[in-house]
C-alpha cells in the first residue's frame, strides 16, 4: 500500500500571514521559534487537539521537516487542512526570517 503524499510548502514560499504550528518540543522552541507561531509540541497533539488553531490551510513546522510532515499526515487524516512547511525551521532561519527566543536570549533553531 502506497503512502499518499503530504501536502507541502517550501518555507519560502510560505505566505507572510500564515497560521504556523509549532511542534517541536519545549526545548527547541524555547530556544527559538517564529513570532507569530503557536506551539503545540507532536509529543502532546493527540491530546490537544482542541487546542489546534482555525486557519484553513495550517502550516505545520517543525526543525527539518520529518515530524511535521507526521503530523500533517495525522491532521488530514482527522480532516484538518494541514499543510507541512518543507525544511522546517532551519530553512526558515535560513532564509533570513525572524525568530524569537524566550527568556532573552539570542536566538537559534536547535
Amino acid at each position: 500500500m502506497t503512502t499518499p503524499a503530504v501536502p507541502a510548502v517550501a518555507a519560502a514560499e510560505l505566505p507572510a500571514d500564515a497560521a504556523l504550528l509549532d511542534v517541536r518540543e519545549a526545548d527547541e522552541w524555547t530556544a527559538g521559534h517564529a513570532p507569530t507561531a503557536r506551539h503545540l509540541p507532536m509529543s502532546q497533539l493527540t491530546a490537544r487537539l482542541d487546542e489546534l488553531p482555525d486557519s484553513d490551510p495550517l502550516y505545520v513546522v517543525c526543525r527539518s521537516g520529518g515530524r511535521s510532515a507526521r503530523v500533517v499526515a495525522y491532521l488530514a487524516a482527522q480532516g484538518y487542512p494541514a499543510v507541512n512547511v518543507d525544511g522546517g525551521m532551519k530553512a526558515w532561519a535560513g532564509l533570513g526570517r525572524q525568530i524569537v527566543a524566550e527568556g532573552g536570549r539570542d536566538p537559534e533553531i536547535i
